[in-house]
Order: structure tokens, then sequence, then C-alpha cells
């Protein structure tokens, strides 16, 4: 029952969020322009591929993980701009070359010190965000005009984002995904039982490293749009509210992705109503509105339906202690 309720909810999803824009025509008047079109497709591609990747991570409790890759990507967008310029591609580059050293830096304490893993990420993630920001602080202070706007990536710039963008973010996303379902097995039993993977003989230590950079790349890609602040959120709420409505990871996955999309394309749909609403931010809250709908809906996991089974079994109890005493 249910698994029925998890395909039919992300149906459901994959359906409103088709009508998404033609309602909002309808409804609101809304203007379909290049930009709006862009934008929702950039975030219901990130949400999607942020959704799959991100249930991995919430499972294996790497939450924070994300959190500190995403703000270890700041200085390498500042070193990658003061290399090549302002061009996407080489900015990408730099801040996926610097959450990657990221990564490498918490693996390395973990294993040569006691310091425990959620100590390890906040040094990590403070160190590399405080040295983005002074190198940011440089950057605008070059008599250079071109790095106007540099700083966007800190909380993102969704209307900067072209066709080309787009093109880049589907090709690499759908990369991920063919890796994500080539390794399904062997990131699956390293996520639920690590240690009979490695008594499998299964390269547990390359297998993690992999997976660990599908999700700095998803970062990456969603550093334009959600920025290194928000881009956790996008990574981790899908997951998070998908968990609620299945125990499969399989369906998981796909609804976490159902989900990320929803959220990427209505946040955008939703922004462009009004130019003073910003669209990461409001991607996010859309994001954070599925977990608590979730969370209280979910059957069997939600707080609705555990009041109405302990009210049921308060009942139940008290009708038992009456026929006992009659």
């Amino acid at each position: 029952m249910t698994e029925r309720r998890a395909w039919r909810l992300m149906l459901a999803l994959l359906a409103l969020g088709f009508l998404m824009l033609p309602l909002s025509q309808a409804l609101f008047g809304l203007r379909l322009t290049y930009t709006v079109r862009v934008v929702a497709l950039g975030g219901s591609l990130l949400g999607a591929l942020s959704g799959a990747v991100g249930c991995f991570a919430v499972l294996r409790r790497e939450s924070l993980l994300g959190d500190a890759l995403s703000h270890a990507a700041l200085p390498g967008v500042a070193i990658g701009f003061l290399l090549a310029g302002r061009q996407l591609g080489a900015l990408l580059v730099g801040a996926g070359i610097a959450s990657w050293l990221g990564l490498r830096l918490v693996a390395a304490i973990l294993r040569s010190t006691r310091i425990k893993q959620d100590a390890a990420l906040g040094i990590v993630l403070v160190s590399f965000f405080a040295a983005g920001i002074a190198l940011l602080t440089t950057i605008q202070s070059l008599p250079d005009a071109s790095q106007a706007g540099l700083d966007s990536f800190i909380f993102g710039q969704a209307a900067a984002i072209i066709e080309s963008d787009i093109a880049l973010l589907g090709g690499i996303g759908l990369l991920v995904m063919v890796l994500l379902a080539l390794f399904w097995k062997e990131f699956k039993l390293l996520t639920f039982d690590a240690d009979f993977a490695r008594a499998d003989g299964l390269r547990s230590g390359l297998l993690d490293a992999l997976l660990s950079t599908l999700v700095v790349i998803t970062i990456v890609l969603g550093l334009q749009l959600a920025g290194v602040i928000l881009m956790v959120g996008l990574l981790i709420a899908p997951a998070i509210a998908a968990r609620q409505w299945t125990h499969s990871l399989e369906q998981m996955v796909l609804l976490a992705a159902a989900l990320g999309a929803f959220a990427g394309g209505s946040g955008a749909v939703i922004s462009a109503l009004d130019s003073d609403i910003p669209t990461g931010p409001m991607i996010i809250v859309v994001a954070f509105a599925l977990v608590l709908l979730s969370i209280t809906l979910a059957p069997g996991r939600g707080l609705l339906w555990n009041q109405l089974r302990q009210r049921k079994n308060r009942r139940q109890l008290r009708s038992r202690r009456l026929e006992s005493g009659a």
C-alpha cells in the first residue's frame, strides 16, 4: 500500500510540474519569456539530479558533507576567475577542484587524527568559505569591471542562466545518472552495509570516493542557480521528503528526483511572478514545504498518521478495559 502511494505521489508531482507553466499563465498572467523557460528547465533538471544523488548522502548520514563541499567550492570560483576570467566553465572547474580538495582534506583529517567527522567537516567548511570570501573581496577591489557580480555564486543568480548552461547541466547530469545506474548495486551495498561490502571484496574506498565525487559534481552544477549556501538544501530536502513515503531505495531515488524537479521548476515559476522574489531561495522554500508535508502526511511515518494510530490504539485499549471490567 505504501509503495503504491509513493508511485501515485510521483506521478501526481510530474503531472503538476508539467501543468505549472500553463496554469501560471492562465491564472496569474505569467509571461512565458525566454528567461522563465530556461530557468524553470534548469531548476527542474538540477532538482531531479540533486534529489537522486542526495538520497545516498542522507542515508549515509553525510548531509553535512554536502554543506561543507558547497562552501568549499567558493575559493575555487575565485581562483578560477583569476586564472581564466569570467567563463562559466573555468569557474565550475575551479569550484569542483576546490570541493574535491575539501573532500580529501576531510578524509585525511579523519584518517590521521582522532577528530570526529562533524568537527572535521566544520573545520573545512569554515576555513574554505572564509578563504573564498577573502579572495572575492580582493577580486572586487581590482580595476577590471568584469568581476562584478562574481559574489552571486554565494546565493546564486538564476537569471544569468542561458541555453548553453542548460546543455552543460543536462549533459553532465545525465553522466552522473548513468554512473549511478552502473554502480547501483555497489552503491546500495556500500550505503546500507559498508562492512559487508569490504568483506565481500568490494573496493569500498574507491567506491566511496566515486560516490562523493558525484555529490561534488552535483553541488558544482547547482552553484549558479542556488549558490554555495543554499545548494545543500536542494541536495537533502527532496531525499528527506521521499524517505517518508517509501522503504525502497529504488522508489526513494525516483521519488526524490520527482520532488526535486517539482521544487526546482515550481520555485522558478513562483519567483517569475514577482521580480522581487529570488529564484534560488524560493526553490529551497518549496523543497522545505515538501519536507513538511511529507513529515506530516506520509502514510506510516507522518505525524498525522501517528496521531491517528495512537488515538485508535487508545480507543481499543479503553474498549478492552471496559470488556474486561464487564
